[in-house]
């Protein structure tokens, strides 16, 4: 169980810093919006995980290992490298060298760079769609991780009530917490990816 538990750990931690990211903005996230996000991600990870254990009823366990170690290495490597245009695109803006404007047409563009670009309306409050767009967009690591765990025997129905717990207290954690690590003026969108590296070496040597 503690591998279960230890996936929704992993994935609640992009949670957590949107969460920290919108509270800076003060920006809100109603009980229903937090609901739909929370919700998403257990679905998908409840989801990749079934997916996995299928895949790999047809092929060798070593294979499945190996392409494991390979999926949650390649995304944990992404997230980091996001965090670092993150910070490059902040400086850009800052300096007024680049310009940013939100719109439908390239919100998923918006949403990589900012967290806080689901808000399209400008209203301060993160409505249900605007949630359900931010929930899709993040929910690569939940898919990822689903998708190179199955084949470990992890319960899916677990893992998703526990990804689905573990969001729920990471947004309620990073609306209390948001103004004080915000503060301190650092971007550390780049854990969940040290996080997802760390567990794919773990899991490949274990």
């Amino acid at each position: 169980m503690y591998q279960e538990i230890l996936l929704a750990f992993i994935v609640s931690i992009d949670i957590y810093l949107i969460s920290i990211a919108y509270c800076n903005k003060d920006i809100k996230i109603p009980f229903s919006s937090a609901a739909v996000i929370s919700l998403a991600g257990a679905m998908v990870m409840g989801f990749s995980l079934k997916l996995s254990d299928i895949i790999c009823r047809y092929i060798s366990p070593e294979m499945c290992h190996i392409l494991s170690f390979a999926v949650l290495l390649s995304i944990g490597i992404i997230t980091v490298l996001k965090s670092a245009v993150r910070n490059v695109v902040k400086k850009l803006t800052e300096r007024g060298e680049i310009s940013l404007k939100t719109d439908c047409g390239d919100l998923l563009i918006k949403l990589y760079l900012d967290d806080t670009a689901a808000d399209l309306d400008n209203s301060k409050s993160l409505s249900v769609a605007e949630a359900f767009s931010l929930a899709l967009a993040g929910s690569l690591d939940c898919a990822g991780m689903g998708l190179s765990c199955g084949y470990n025997d992890i319960s899916a129905i677990r893992t998703a009530a526990f990804t689905f717990l573990a969001g729920a207290a990471a947004l309620k954690l990073g609306n209390i917490t948001g103004k004080k690590i915000s503060s301190l003026d650092h971007d550390f969108s780049w854990l969940g990816g040290a996080f997802l590296i760390a567990f794919a070496f773990f899991e490949f040597f274990e």
